[in-house]
């Protein structure tokens, strides 16, 4: 078919063109070194200031030209005999100093590396540099620092990456009042939730914002069949519980009853003038609504998520009508009234019939987010098809000098959900999936494989009660859905797999799940106390001699520098990326390295410690409570 071969062509255009935006802000970011613009508390920053430092004394000229991006170049090593850190900006620096032509520029790269090497203050992080190549500075952490810094995630928890706190609006899930909640708004509120989640832990201030479609046309023919079909409705009100059913009737009747269709018209017209039985109606349609949403969002552990929807906007939108009218912005087309933003269409703020659609309604609400609410930045995690229209809202919004400098505007798109076919997702009989059946399938199919675990022979899981069966299935169940979303990159298209999401041996929530139980079991296994292992932590830290164990608290140190990422770039699969490398690097050291009954356990029991108390801040960002043990 043609037509769903263009619609085809037509998406992967836009998932291309997203990723290609997304490429450049992640090449920005690494330009940046990650040290200058924002983190304070990171590793990488710490490396990065002190090079900073040395190349402004040993280069001032450099330095005050250009842009910092042009000459500091800060990066992990992937490898640590090659150091902890590594500096490529001797290169850049010398290309520069020949571009300017000066008579005294250094003959090669690795001159340009000793006179930077030369200049870096004085400091307690860095025990040793070597020149590598061409030019490169390979940057050995010192083994003492690091033992401080490790115990500190014991002591005093994992350390988040210091930034300016900001006021953060995100606006996310959205279902419609009146209409089943769908996969697609199961990704906004996951993703959603985690962004949310990561931010908090920055030290942002976060408003969740939920813009449920609660107001417009389908309203009218939803009361007027509430309102024929039930004329006794006030005394008598009809079991309105399964509203999708209802949603149904009240199409049908829409799509075939020209009398019908002309009322319900007629009806919307009466609700937004504000009729009394009207909004009675309304309301009742809502209530049933949210409660039909608490069920989804009281599975996923979502909290403090504040509704406001298409009506609380309704009354603000003559204002911003006339604001950006005699702002110049405004122009009449065809009836209607247009915003241009060099798109193929334009925004309408006003419709032909005089009425408000999205665009009206989008306008209103990011105006009052940056100038009523103050937010610096403002989210919101919708699917891809909605770019372009978030783009032409953020255009405006900037135009019409609501968003102040230094002010974000981020469009989260994400992909579509799959079914098994790998074509969109639906039930068998083609409806769309009841999520909060979607949802309790997944516990229970965990449940199943608990209880079949409590008859294997030596299983860990024999220790458990019926009461902790029940609760484990509930916390996998449901953190194995939110895990098998958020793990892969949010632009692409996932397949929905309860077979993939719930195995043990691949990268998913109940593998890193089983990884901490594993984790948090080794010192109780030791007889040791925490209480002991946090004194060992203050008097000695943890022990970095084998190169296994030294692997494992680099990676963990570096935490707060995938946060960093996530929260700039609003990636959580960036974190499950992390999870997943944590719980191999775990396995390599544990392989390598005797924990219970060695001369070094104390010692290493920090480590172990160390690595739990971290996944399990990982995991609390991915809306995921792990379990002590399973």
């Amino acid at each position: 078919n043609m037509s769903d071969l263009h619609v085809m062509c037509e998406r992967q255009k836009r998932q291309l063109d997203a990723l290609d935006k997304l490429q450049d802000a992640l090449d920005a970011l690494k330009r940046r070194a990650a040290g200058n613009s924002q983190g304070k508390g990171t590793l990488l920053s710490l490396v990065s200031g002190l090079f900073e430092a040395a190349i402004k004394a040993a280069y001032p000229a450099i330095a005050n030209d250009n842009e910092p991006s042009k000459w500091l170049m800060i990066s992990g090593t992937a490898n640590s005999k090659f150091g902890d850190y590594q500096c490529n900006s001797p290169m850049a620096i010398h290309k520069l100093l020949k571009d300017a032509g000066g008579s005294d520029a250094p003959k090669a790269p690795r001159d340009v590396a000793t006179a930077i090497i030369s200049k870096i203050p004085s400091n307690a992080i860095i025990s040793k540099t070597e020149i590598a190549g061409p030019g490169f500075v390979n940057v050995f952490l010192s083994r003492e620092f690091l033992t401080k810094l490790y115990a500190s995630i014991l002591l005093e928890g994992p350390a988040a990456p210091t930034t300016e706190p900001q006021t953060v609006v995100v606006d996310f899930s959205s279902p419609n009042i009146a209409k089943e909640m769908h996969v697609g708004h199961l990704r906004s509120t996951i993703i959603g939730e985690s962004i949310c989640r990561v931010l908090e832990f920055c030290g942002h201030k976060v408003h969740r914002i939920n813009h449920v479609g609660d107001w417009g046309t389908q309203f009218g023919m939803l009361i007027n069949h509430l309102k024929t079909a039930y004329p006794d409705f006030n005394t008598n009100p009809p079991n309105i519980a399964d509203l999708t059913a209802f949603y149904k009737e009240a199409k049908k009747r829409f799509d075939e009853d020209e009398a019908f269709k002309k009322a319900s018209q007629l009806a919307v017209v009466t609700l937004q003038s504000g009729d009394a039985f009207s909004l009675q109606c309304w309301k009742t349609l809502c209530d049933v609504s949210r409660e039909q949403f608490r069920m989804v969002y009281s599975r996923l552990e979502i909290e403090g998520l504040f509704e406001q929807g298409e009506s609380f906007y309704n009354p603000r939108i003559p204002a911003v009508v006339k604001e950006l009218t005699e702002k110049g912005m405004v122009e009449a087309s065809e009836g209607a009234k247009v915003i241009h933003c060099g798109k193929a269409f334009p925004l309408m703020p006003v419709k032909s019939d005089g009425g408000y659609g999205y665009d009206s309604t989008d306008l209103a609400a990011v105006d009052y987010r940056l100038r009523e609410m103050k937010a610096q930045r403002v989210i919101y995690v919708t699917d891809l098809g909605q770019g372009e229209h978030f783009e032409m809202i953020f255009h405006a919004a900037k135009r019409a000098g609501w968003c102040k400098p230094g002010d974000r505007l981020d469009h989260v798109p994400f992909g579509l959900v799959l079914g098994d076919d790998k074509k969109k997702f639906k039930t068998r009989s083609g409806e769309v999936t009841k999520l909060v059946d979607l949802l309790d399938e997944a516990v229970t199919r965990c449940k199943a494989q608990l209880v079949e675990r409590l008859g294997t022979e030596g299983s860990t899981t024999t220790q458990m009660t019926e009461a902790e069966v029940e609760e484990a299935a509930r916390r996998i169940g449901y953190g194995c859905v939110k895990y098998a979303d958020l793990r892969q990159h949010r632009i692409t298209d996932y397949q929905f797999s309860y077979d993939k999401m719930l195995d043990l041996k691949g990268n998913t929530a109940i593998y890193l799940m089983y990884s901490y139980a594993r984790i948090r079991s080794i010192a109780r296994k030791a007889g040791v106390a925490p209480e002991r292992v946090a004194e060992v932590a203050s008097a000695e830290g943890p022990s970095l001699e084998h190169p296994k164990e030294l692997a494992l608290a680099m990676h963990m140190l570096r935490f707060p520098e995938v946060v960093e990422r996530v929260a700039d770039q609003l990636l959580p699969h960036l974190l499950c990326e992390f999870l997943y490398e944590t719980a191999e690097k775990f396995n390599d050291f544990y392989r390598d390295c005797k924990v219970v009954g060695d001369p070094l356990q104390d010692r290493r029991l920090v480590l172990c410690e160390g690595v739990a108390k971290v996944m399990h801040t990982a995991m609390g960002m991915l809306g995921i409570t792990p379990l002590e043990k399973i």
